[in-house]
């Protein structure tokens, strides 16, 4: 017999710090019911680093950032698929599990990025400049990923655009992840301007605010953030890469500039460092909760679907990236 699933109680000691117990009760009901669908309809949830903890700490199956969300959902030996994220995660996950049932807790939990190009700027793109290959950023709709010719992370950006052996690329949509690449690279990189509503509200005047509120501090950011923001910075990477740099490298004091879940996130597995927190939320992640994943067990909604003409397109490029 399979032993039975923790229950909410017991793994309330995880999140004990970052969750007052105030607020416990609220959740509760809602974990032990996941719990328990799960179970019972052969599911797993994967849950994004900017999930809220008691979603990303307490019944997400697999955890991380966009690459590894995207690796590990080629792995998953389950009947259906929670995605604790944004659409395009959604897509990626079903692109990489086409005979699975992959759900979204909420159909509106957007990108601006992904909501920043369509699929016709991207053969307008091509035509611009004939030749040149298309690098996508995973945060993109498949539609788009399926007229580009490899996606990219912002983990794996720089070796991706290295990987084709060519003078210049383009690289979309977010403007800033592909000037910060271009700085740390001889790869000629077209750029185009959609930015993270999240990470472009990051200023180097932020910095250097903290610096001086909390002396010592150690400055992550994302590389979403813009360029004058990352040069501030003591290090930058994706965030997997800044929870890394924590484990690693246990700052006493450190500021992560990106969506302000990922700091309670990683605050539960390192009660050592101090976390500092400017906190910019990302509504659309926000949008994904308890009650709405439970939702999405139970009444199996909302089910993700892709042409399937576009989702062979798309799959390629995705694979041709994971292949790297």
């Amino acid at each position: 017999m399979t032993a039975a699933p923790p229950s909410a109680a017991y793994l309330y000691e995880r999140v004990r710090r970052v969750i007052p117990p105030i607020e416990w009760p609220a959740f509760s009901d809602d974990i032990d019911a996941i719990l328990a669908l799960k179970r019972e309809r052969n599911a797993v949830i994967l849950a994004h680093n900017y999930q809220t903890p008691e979603i990303f700490h307490c019944v997400a199956d697999i955890v991380g950032d966009s690459l590894a969300l995207a690796r590990k959902a080629m792995d998953v030996d389950a009947d259906i698929i929670v995605l604790a994220g944004v659409h395009f995660m959604a897509e990626t996950a079903k692109l990489l599990n086409p005979d699975k049932t992959v759900l979204i807790p909420d159909l509106e939990a957007g990108c601006s990025l992904a909501e920043s190009i369509t699929a016709q700027d991207v053969r307008l793109m091509r035509q611009r400049y004939p030749g040149v290959p298309i690098v996508t950023y995973v945060n993109t709709s498949a539609a788009v990923k399926a007229e580009s010719d490899i996606c990219c992370t912002s983990g794996n950006a720089k070796k991706v655009v290295e990987s084709l052996g060519v003078p210049r690329v383009i690289m979309l949509p977010d403007e800033y992840l592909a000037r910060n690449i271009a700085a740390e690279t001889d790869v000629e990189i077209i750029a185009w301007t959609g930015h993270c509503e999240v990470h472009e509200r990051f200023t180097p005047a932020d910095i250097r605010d903290l610096r001086e509120a909390h002396p010592g501090v150690i400055v992550l950011a994302h590389p979403e953030c813009p360029p004058d923001v990352v040069a501030e910075a003591d290090f930058s990477g994706s965030t997997a890469a800044m929870s890394d740099y924590v484990g690693r490298e246990k700052p006493k004091r450190v500021v992560l500039m990106t969506e302000c879940s990922m700091s309670d996130n990683v605050a539960v597995e390192h009660p050592e460092v101090d976390f500092i927190r400017p906190c910019n939320l990302c509504p659309h992640m926000k949008r994904i909760t308890l009650a709405n994943i439970r939702s999405a067990l139970k009444e199996n909604r909302h089910s993700v679907t892709i042409d399937p003409q576009v989702a062979d397109r798309a799959r390629r490029a995705v694979e041709r990236m994971l292949a790297i």
